[in-house]
């Protein structure tokens, strides 16, 4: 009997990747990376002297393509597989990555008369400028005591999909008006793959305020916060809401062609990348939380009943895994801040001393970093250096260190950071012991968890909690071929269900980073006054942070 294989192709920040999977195993059998030509659109529109405001991150639509028609026929090329024995392809995206399409389901920024407009290009999951409309949906949910608001923690984020939409009303009102559907990103791809336009159950339910029974937020809401919004959920996200692991179709024959894969080919429904990688890891019971660490964090716990807790980006029935109910935490940036301390931070001696050693400057400073016993230092930071995501929810706060003097070392604020980050998590997993929700084990995948051992003892001590790694490098790429598998079906080499898959296809690392006991000690002590800056600049104490955005607003720019 010949295998069956299935492909998960996962879109990030800054390049897609796929990766061709053996169903019986979950071993990965060839995998291929597409970095985005155009990258994070974050200064300036591309071929335009289009200016960008501050806090804006937005994408090309046509990169996703390239990582489709590079990507998967480098992945069939290098394992000579049979495309016939690819029963299914299932995809997941960095969320709420969302775009303005047309009545022919092309996004907007595809059409030059709209491209020289923001507004018409894709707004990246990053894409912060969306904050004051958050502010006032959620004054007026607050208001009016909207029951939706205690699900997403009290607040929706400014990176979701409502206040994206209204901002593009607000600021570019005709790209709203000739804007037939706003759709996430992942949606969008797969309509490029089947032809079929078709909501998936997450991105509806953790990024646009959907619920299972309850549907959306009422007209009465939506006009509330600004008439033209009346019936936005009956136009503009129109659209039939699908469950994760379900068929999206099959491949059309263009795209077949263009891929190297079957006409015909089953399509899962799309997936938030974090979300997919819980059955990845092998988590479909509570207790465990998934951490997809990459440039940012998201927090992904399973539970049996809907509990409000602070912060969290949403809690979903069906939104993980069925059966569940799955809450989502985040934070805004990880992996980012430490790129950006070494990119415009670290001194030029660093770099040289790295390379000498035939090293990158990351592992030089985890090396350095790693000589030093927590607290040793004497430094303390806040992780808000792209803003605050659970339990905050305020991307207007800004990092913080505390304690340098000029025999700081650039090794001790690489740590210092580090630490920050797992503090952060820890915040959040003590929002969850608040609410009486389990976290008990911890799972860590991404690019993070292979690349720095360091992080991840500190992340042990810091939670005192047992961390298990995944041992796929491109695990939710892995939990996509898992949907796709079950898209497919037991009668066509499949699974009947995710949970079947994940016990077959799921892999982690033997080695688990354990507590060292003394080191918590010391942690605990430093959480502490991590949890005092915290609360003193992050809940109204003391609004420097965002008095000092609002400084910057005014004041004109020196230079173009």
């Amino acid at each position: 009997m010949n295998s069956k294989y299935a492909i998960g192709i996962d879109f990030g920040t800054e390049s897609g990747r796929a990766v061709l999977i053996d169903l019986s195993n979950g071993n990965e059998i060839a995998e291929h990376v597409t970095p985005y030509p155009h990258k994070v659109i974050d200064e300036a529109l591309p071929d335009s002297e289009v200016k960008l405001g501050t806090e804006w991150a937005l994408q090309h639509p046509g990169d996703y393509l390239q990582v489709l028609k590079q990507s998967v026929p480098k992945v069939m090329e290098q394992s000579n597989v049979d495309k016939e024995e690819v029963i299914g392809l299932g995809i997941d995206f960095t969320a709420c990555t969302m775009l303005p399409i047309d009545k022919n389901g092309e996004p907007l920024c595809f059409n030059e008369t709209y491209s020289p407009r923001p507004h018409s290009w894709v707004k990246l999951w990053k894409h912060h400028a969306a904050q004051e409309e958050a502010n006032l949906i959620n004054k007026k949910a607050e208001e009016r005591g909207e029951n939706f608001l205690p699900r997403y923690g009290g607040k929706l984020s400014s990176e979701w999909m409502i206040a994206k939409i209204w901002q593009v009303l607000r600021e570019d009102a005709e790209i709203y008006e000739q804007t037939d559907q706003f759709v996430e990103a992942t949606d969008w791809v797969v309509y490029q793959m089947t032809g079929n336009f078709i909501r998936n159950s997450c991105t509806a339910g953790y990024k646009s305020i959907w619920h299972k029974q309850e549907g959306y937020p009422s007209r009465d809401f939506f006009k509330s916060l600004d008439n033209r919004m009346e019936d936005l959920i009956d136009t503009k996200l129109r659209g039939e809401i699908v469950a994760l692991g379900d068929s999206a179709g099959g491949l059309t024959e263009k795209m077949a062609q263009q891929m190297g894969l079957a006409s015909g080919t089953t399509v899962a429904v799309g997936n938030v990348d974090a979300h997919a990688a819980v059955p990845g890891v092998g988590v479909t019971e509570p207790g465990k939380m998934v951490m997809a660490m990459g440039t940012s964090i998201c927090h992904m716990l399973l539970g049996r009943e809907e509990v409000h807790v602070e912060g969290m980006c949403g809690v979903v029935e069906d939104g993980i895994i069925p059966g569940y109910l799955g809450y989502e935490a985040g934070q805004s940036a990880v992996g980012d801040i430490f790129a950006w301390y070494v990119d415009q931070a670290v001194p030029k001696y660093v770099h040289d001393k790295a390379q000498n050693e035939g090293v990158n400057v990351h592992k030089w400073l985890e090396a350095q970093a790693s000589e030093y016993k927590p607290g040793e230092t004497g430094l303390l930071a806040l992780d808000w250096w792209n803003g605050n995501r659970s339990v905050l929810v305020d991307t207007e706060l800004s990092g913080l260190l505390v304690g340098a003097t000029i025999l700081t070392k650039p090794e001790e604020i690489y740590r210092a950071l580090l630490e920050s980050t797992a503090f952060g998590t820890k915040t959040i997993i003590d929002a969850f012991h608040e609410s009486n929700v389990a976290v008990d084990e911890l799972y860590v995948c991404g690019g993070l968890p292979q690349k720095n051992d360091l992080l991840m003892q500190i992340y042990a001590d810091v939670t005192n909690r047992p961390i298990k790694v995944a041992n796929s490098s491109q695990t939710p790429a892995l939990g996509a071929a898992m949907f796709a598998a079950v898209a497919a079906g037991s009668k066509n080499g499949g699974y009947e269900n995710i949970v079947e898959a994940a016990n077959h296809m799921a892999q982690v690392k033997d080695e688990i980073y354990q507590p060292r006991p003394e080191n918590v000690a010391v942690y605990e002590e430093l959480y502490k006054e991590y949890r005092r800056l915290h609360d003193y600049f992050g809940r109204g104490a003391n609004d420097v942070m965002k008095r000092l955005k609002n400084i910057q607003e005014t004041v004109e720019p020196s230079f173009v």
